[in-house]
């Protein structure tokens, strides 16, 4: 059942996976990830770890209340998914690099 599994470098293997973690939530803190609603008449952005830091709404919907709360849940939530998808690409990349069944791949 556990054929192949080197338990020698299994404090190894996880040094490394907690050092590549530590490196993804650095780097996600500085990556910002954008979301458009409405043909682009809001913007929103956040950092990877999913901190929002701006949303730009254009003049045109301030006078519509509804539309602009309608267009601003839309594309936050886009946005959310999209910080999601983010986080997950970047901890597949970090294990894609690992094999605990013999090392690095």
């Amino acid at each position: 059942m556990f054929e192949g599994l080197d338990l020698k470098n299994m404090g190894k293997m996880m040094e490394e996976l907690q050092e590549k973690a530590k490196e993804i939530e650095e780097k996600s803190r500085s990556t910002v990830i954008t979301a458009r609603g409405g043909g682009g008449m809001i913007e929103a952005k956040a950092t990877g770890a999913g901190e929002i830091v701006d949303i730009t709404i254009d003049e045109s919907l301030m006078q519509d209340r509804e539309s602009l709360q309608i267009l601003l849940i839309s594309t936050i939530n886009e946005l959310l998914k999209s910080v999601e998808e983010n986080k997950k690409s970047q901890a597949l990349g970090m294990l894609g690099g690992m094999n605990p069944f013999g090392g690095k791949s």
